[in-house]
C-alpha cells in the first residue's frame, strides 16, 4: 500500500470532493514545498546532518516557523535513531507522521462549532482589518443557512468605514437579517442584536467586531464589555470567539494570534486565503505557537470556499505528491 493510500481509503465518498478541494487549494504550497522535498530525497541517499539542514530550510520556507521546525527536526532525529531508519524513502512516512503530531499534540482536536442547545449560539469574530473577517462571516452565514439555521448578522464594527455596509451587502446577497445601529458604541449594537436573536428565535448570531490592535487596552475593554453584555442576555455566551487571520501574512499572522490571545479568550482560528500562499505551513505553526485549533480555512473566493478544517485532508493535500 502506498504512502497515502490509507488516506484515500479512509475518506468517505461524500468527502472525496472536499479532499480534492484541499488538493487544489494547497497547490501553491505543495508545488513549492513537496517539489523541494522530492529533490532533497533524490539528492541524498543517506540521512546525515546535511540532509537535516536542508530539510530544516525547506520547512522554514513553508512558514512552519523556526521554533516549530527546530523542535520537529529534533523529534525526527530521535525517531530515526530509535527506529534505525537509514533510507530517505523510509523517512517520508515519518515526516508526515510527525506533521500530524505537531498539530495534534496528543490532544482531542475539536474543529466543530460549540452550538448552544438552549437558545441562540453566539459567535464573535475578531481580527485586524483586511484579513477577510467580514467576508468570512458572510460565507459562514451562507453555510449555516444552507444547513437550515436561522442566522442573524450583527454589525458591531462601528470603527472601520464601510464595515456596516459590507455586512448588509452580505445579508442581502444570502438572504439573512442584519442588525446595525446609529450608535458608535459597539456594545449597544451587540445588545440590540442578541436581544433580537433571543426574542425572535434565531439559531445563530454572528457578530463582526472592530480589528484595531494599535491600542490593546482599548480593544480588550471593548471586547470585555461586549462579552458581559452578551452573557447577561444569553447564559454562557459567547459560545465561540473566532480569530480571523490572513494566511498570506505568514509569521505576522502568528504575532496577531499571540496578541489577540492576550486580549480575549480565542476558541478557534479562521485562516483565510490559504490558496493564495506558498507558505501553507502556517497552519502547523499557529497551532504549535499559540495552542489554538484552526476551525475553518479559506480555499478560494467563492461562497462555498470556506471549509471546516480537517487535519487529515490538509496533510493529504500538502503531501500527496510526496508518496508518488
Amino acid at each position: 500500500m502506498g504512502l497515502f493510500d490509507k488516506f484515500k481509503n479512509a475518506f468517505k465518498k461524500e468527502e472525496v470532493k472536499e479532499t480534492k478541494e484541499y488538493e487544489v487549494g494547497l497547490e501553491k504550497t505543495r508545488r513549492e514545498f513537496t517539489s523541494k522535498l522530492n529533490l532533497l530525497n533524490m539528492k541524498h541517499t543517506i540521512i546525515d546532518e546535511e540532509y537535516y539542514e536542508e530539510l530544516e530550510s525547506i520547512l522554514i520556507s513553508a512558514d512552519i516557523g523556526v521554533n516549530t521546525v527546530i523542535s520537529f527536526i529534533d523529534k525526527l532525529k530521535h525517531r530515526v535513531k530509535k527506529e534505525n531508519i537509514t533510507s530517505v524513502n523510509d523517512l517520508k512516512e515519518v515526516i508526515v507522521d510527525e506533521m500530524f503530531i505537531i498539530y495534534v499534540q496528543n490532544e482531542i482536536i475539536v474543529n466543530k462549532i460549540n452550538f448552544n442547545d438552549k437558545g441562540p449560539t453566539v459567535i464573535l469574530f475578531v481580527g485586524v482589518n483586511g484579513v477577510g473577517k467580514t467576508t468570512s462571516i458572510g460565507k459562514m452565514a451562507s453555510k449555516l443557512k444552507n444547513d437550515g439555521k436561522k442566522v442573524l448578522l450583527v454589525a458591531a464594527d462601528t470603527f472601520r468605514a464601510g464595515a456596516i455596509e459590507q455586512l448588509h451587502e452580505w445579508g442581502n446577497r444570502i438572504g439573512v437579517d442584519v442588525v446595525s445601529g446609529e450608535s458608535a458604541d459597539p456594545s449597544s449594537v451587540v445588545f440590540d442584536g442578541v436581544t433580537k436573536a433571543k426574542n425572535e428565535g434565531y439559531d445563530v448570531v454572528l457578530i463582526d467586531t472592530a480589528g484595531r490592535l494599535q491600542n490593546k487596552v482599548n480593544l480588550m475593554n471593548e471586547l470585555d464589555k461586549m462579552n458581559k453584555v452578551i452573557g447577561k442576555i444569553i447564559d454562557g455566551a459567547p459560545h465561540e470567539t473566532l480569530l480571523v487571520i490572513d494566511a498570506t501574512t505568514g509569521q505576522n499572522g502568528i504575532s496577531q494570534a499571540k496578541s489577540f490571545k492576550e486580549i480575549t479568550n480565542i476558541t478557534g482560528i479562521i485562516l483565510t486565503k490559504l490558496d493564495g500562499t506558498a507558505k501553507g505551513g502556517i497552519v502547523l505553526a499557529i497551532k504549535e505557537s499559540v495552542g489554538i485549533p484552526v476551525k475553518y480555512i479559506g480555499l478560494g473566493e467563492g461562497v462555498e470556499d470556506l471549509k471546516v478544517f480537517d487535519i487529515e485532508k490538509y496533510i493529504y493535500g500538502l503531501f500527496n505528491e510526496l508518496g508518488e
